[in-house]
Order: structure tokens, then sequence, then C-alpha cells
């Protein structure tokens, strides 16, 4: 019984993960209306490193420090995952659409799996290849109707977020190496803090742009760290601990859903039937390649990097 408990306990902690994660999109949409896409970067990351300090600081046990050159690795990691990332994101967010994201990052999960197999020379089974073409053709179908319903700017922001995907690609395989011998706080508050860092830096380019955002804007901002960046991460570990990574990356698959649906409530966005075909191919393409993926787990199983959203 205290296992089923447990089970049940997992799977909704990354479905709430999945949730916040999802509703990012549709959040960062609104904010962007008042605050610029770097400027809601640095703040959001500032006010997550700070969480995350407090955090590592009230922890009874202290973790393992990092030596210089796993320092140096953690915190290209977090430059890579958090700063780089989340411009070409909010870039992306802000030239098109919140649902058009949504659907886009249900492709990641195969960018990342394609960019392990050029790295680790691994040989591609044929139904992943089925997968990665399929997932492809979703992402192409989304674009394509990003071009023609919104024209040039939706469609550069549609492809800002296709390598956004690149990126976050490499941001996992890179995890990989930097993480090791790391509780997820711990590698989260450095990430973050580097991360943070870097979007402090760009955010010097809108400073002409600068003012105090007003009170729903300064809430949805604090709802991006609090819940989305602090809050999923914690929720998706604590649930990958009590699973199979493959069962916890399917649960994902939930994001492009529930973020559709927050970019039709929150930013009344209306979404035609080429968007939501292509988030259907990409989904299928998704799990063809985790079906072949939880196989070979289940024969070699391979830590890999938590995601975060």
């Amino acid at each position: 019984m205290d296992e089923r408990k447990t089970r049940v306990v997992a799977t909704c902690s990354v479905v709430a993960a999945a949730l916040f994660w999802s509703s990012s999109y549709a959040v960062t949409k609104e904010v962007l209306a008042s605050v610029g896409p770097l400027s809601i970067g640095a703040a959001r990351f500032t006010i997550a490193a700070a969480l995350l300090w407090i955090m590592v600081r009230m922890r009874g046990k202290p973790a393992a420090r990092p030596d210089a050159r796993q320092r140096r690795m953690i915190h290209l990691s977090g430059l890579l995952g958090i700063t780089l990332y989340f411009v070409l994101e909010n870039i992306g967010v802000e030239l098109s659409t919140a649902s058009d994201a949504s659907l886009i990052v249900a492709s990641y999960p195969l960018m990342t799996m394609l960019l392990e197999l050029a790295v680790f020379r691994t040989r591609m089974p044929l139904l992943r290849i089925a997968g990665v073409l399929l997932a492809a053709g979703g992402a192409f179908l989304v674009v394509r109707n990003g071009a023609e319903v919104g024209g040039g700017a939706r469609w550069f922001g549609d492809v800002l977020l296709l390598l956004g995907g690149l990126v976050w690609a490499g941001y996992n395989v890179l995890g990989k190496y930097a993480g090791r011998g790391q509780d997820a706080l711990n590698l989260t508050y450095h990430q973050t803090m580097a991360g943070a860092a870097g979007f402090l830096l760009a955010s010097l380019l809108e400073i002409r742009d600068w003012r105090v955002p007003d009170t729903t804007a300064s809430a949805l901002l604090a709802y991006l760290a609090v819940a989305c960046s602090v809050g999923g991460f914690l929720l998706y570990n604590y649930g990958l601990r009590r699973m199979t990574s493959s069962v916890a990356v399917n649960i994902l698959n939930l994001v492009p859903v529930f973020g559709v649906l927050g970019a039709v409530v929150i930013n009344g966005e209306t979404v035609r039937l080429a968007q939501v075909l292509g988030g259907v191919v990409i989904i299928a393409g998704v799990a063809l390649g985790l079906v072949e993926r939880r196989t070979a787990v289940g024969k070699a199983p391979v830590r890999e990097p938590a995601p975060i959203g």
C-alpha cells in the first residue's frame, strides 16, 4: 500500500511540474507586454537563484562542493541551459505565439536524443529514426502554419524556438558530465547562479526600456521564478527519484497539451487545425522514440540529466 501511494504521489509531482512548465509560455507572453525578453529572464532567474541560495543554506547536511574544473563545467551548463536557452525562448515567444512554443517544445526530447547519438556514436534503431522523422514533420507543420498566419516575424520566432531545442540538447549532454557527484539542489543552485549572472549582463541591452513593472507583471514574474523555475524542478526531481526516467519523460508529453490550453485561456489565442495536427505528429514521434529508448534502458540503465523548466 505504501509503495502504491509513493507511485501516485510521484506521478502527481511530475504532472504538477509539467503543468507549471507548460504555463510558462502563456505567462511569459503576458509579461512581454510590459517587460523586455532579456529583463524577464534576469528578474526570473535572479529571484530563483536567491530562493535556491536560501534552500542550500537552510538544509542540515551540506553537499559536496564541486572542484574548480567541475564548477566551470556547471557554470557553462547554466549559461547554456538557462541564459542562452531562455534568451531564444523569450524572444521566440515574443515574435511567435505561446501555442506554437508549447507545440515545438514537444520535439526537444528527440533533439537531445539525436545529439546524444551523435556525441556517443551509438547506433540508431529504425523505430527511433521513424520517431525523429515524425517529430520533424510535426515541427515543420507548426512552423509553416506560423509563417502562413503571422508572416515572417512569427516564422522567425518559431525558428528561434527550434534553435532553443538544439541549445537545450547541448545543455543535457553537458549536464551528464557537469553534474557528476552533485545532488539536484546543489547542481541547480550553481547553474541558476551562472544563468542569472548571464541574464543580468544581457539585460543591460534593454537598459533604456527599463521601468518598474505593474502589479500584474510583477506577480507573473514571481510565478515564473517560484513556480516554474524552482517549484517545477523540485517537483520533477521528487518524482524522478521514485520512477524510471522513461516514464517521467513520457509524462512530460503533457507539456504541449497544457501549454496550448494555457495559450487559449490566458492569451486568448486561436489554435488552428494545422497547429493541432503538427502537435499530434510531434507527440507521436516522441512516443515512438521513447518506446525504443525504454527498451534500451531496460537492458542497460543510464542515468539521464533532469530538465529544468
